[in-house]
């Protein structure tokens, strides 16, 4: 079970990214909201095996990393949730979209941002408590640690108002397309924890 659990959450990982990038090409919003709230749900299992394998001198970090996993999906969730039941099901007024709607840049797209920054947090102690001795467990661990490089952005970014434009209608094409190079990056961490457990 140690070992098929982690196993189980990098597949779900590998396969809502994959999705979601192919939904967000897509524009269906629904496909990549509910793929959204599985994807910590996956992550979490992947987190608790690599936390399980840290040695003594990396248990801090991993205990670190598995902390922020859970702040990421409690936030992650609400957020997906909250767009697929509230905001597409309840015919709310203008002002209540404007804080609600992801696509408007409202709160719940601010809320987004700061869960994905904890994640960044996350894979990148995560990769500081790992032990690499595959190459490929090399790569999952130089990935991880990189990843944590976007937390400047998911966190600082938001602060700076840079997302206001979103709420007019602003060009929602350059975020579709810098989620899919995220996805892009992030596809491969999923596949090689995958290997990793297997």
């Amino acid at each position: 079970m140690n070992r098929l659990i982690p196993r189980i959450g990098a597949a779900i990982v590998s396969a809502t990214v994959f999705l979601f990038a192919v939904f967000l090409v897509a524009d269906f919003s629904f496909g990549s909201y509910f793929v959204c709230t599985l994807l910590p749900l996956g992550y979490i299992m992947m987190a608790a095996g690599l936390h399980r394998e840290a040695d003594e001198d990396g248990k801090v970090a991993a205990n670190v990393g598995l902390v922020f996993s859970v702040i990421y999906a409690t936030l992650i969730l609400l957020v997906y949730f909250a767009q697929n039941t509230s905001v597409r099901l309840d015919g709310l007024g203008d002002e209540a979209l404007r804080v609600l709607d992801f696509k408007r840049g409202g709160l719940l797209f601010n809320y987004d941002l700061l869960g994905y920054s904890m994640m960044t947090l996350s894979t990148f102690f995560l990769g500081l408590s790992m032990r690499a001795e595959k190459r490929a467990d090399l790569w999952l661990k130089r990935l991880m640690l990189l990843h944590g490089v976007f937390f400047i952005s998911c966190f600082i970014l938001p602060m700076t108002g840079m997302f206001r434009g979103m709420a007019d209608g602003g060009n929602s094409r350059g975020g579709v397309i810098a989620l899919v190079i995220w996805c892009i990056y992030f596809l491969p961490v999923g596949l090689l924890a995958w290997k990793h457990f297997r």
